[in-house]
């Protein structure tokens, strides 16, 4: 396994888990989400939708958009959620790796299915075609809408492709989905001490640019 070359004093500690992960608040909306209010669980999603749309504005290639719109993943996500909402443990997984992981599969299956579309040599149609978006609760559309409309969201990712390769990495697993920064390490072959203290430099950096609120932990 590589290991970085940068000198390290001290371990430096991981960041605190993410608002919303496991508070009195989040709680207090997961339980009354369960009880089958759609409109608490939008409390619990609006703060990671932000960070989800950049995420996958950032994993969609533009030649994919016509077939996978963001927007569509943040919905689609939503509802995976919502259906999946009693298997979630807050004691045991943060609510916004939990999100991340409903995503990762998401666009997984789109993409599988995009590579279907290709083998078989058929036109490919709307994201609609992907994502059924049917009976979808208007909280869900309203977060929808409003990241998509964000153009602070916009700007960042537009500043995050321009990074280099390890950086956007960085900005990916540590910012948005949030992973163990040993994890990261073991996907990136640097060593813990190495990833946390570069991404403490970078989000830094970023954030001298301005951040849109909640989106990097």
């Amino acid at each position: 396994m590589a290991m970085s070359n940068e000198p390290v004093n001290e371990p430096a500690n991981e960041p605190a888990p993410p608002e919303g992960s496991g508070g009195a608040e989040t709680l207090h909306w997961l339980a009354a989400a369960r009880s089958g209010e759609a409109a608490a669980f939008g409390k619990l999603y609006e703060r990671v939708a932000p960070a989800l749309f950049t995420w996958a504005e950032l994993r969609v290639r533009p030649e994919q958009r016509g077939q996978i719109d963001p927007g569509d993943v943040v919905q689609e996500v939503w509802l995976r959620a919502w259906r999946a909402l009693d298997g979630f443990d807050p004691e045991t997984t943060p609510f916004r790796p939990w999100i991340f992981r409903i995503a990762k599969n998401v666009l997984l299956e789109a993409f599988r299915s995009l590579a279907r579309v290709s083998r078989q040599g058929a036109a490919a149609g709307s994201s609609t075609r992907l994502f059924a978006l049917e009976n979808m609760p208007d909280s869900a559309t309203a977060i929808s809408r409003r990241v998509a409309r964000d153009e602070g969201l916009a700007a960042f990712a537009a500043q995050v492709r321009e990074l280099p390769e390890e950086d956007r990495k960085l900005v990916v697993f540590c910012g948005l989905e949030a992973l163990p920064h040993k994890e990261v390490a073991e996907r990136m072959e640097l060593s813990v001490e190495a990833v946390t203290k570069r991404w403490q430099r970078l989000r830094a950096r970023l954030a001298q640019h301005g951040l849109p609120g909640e989106l990097l932990v």
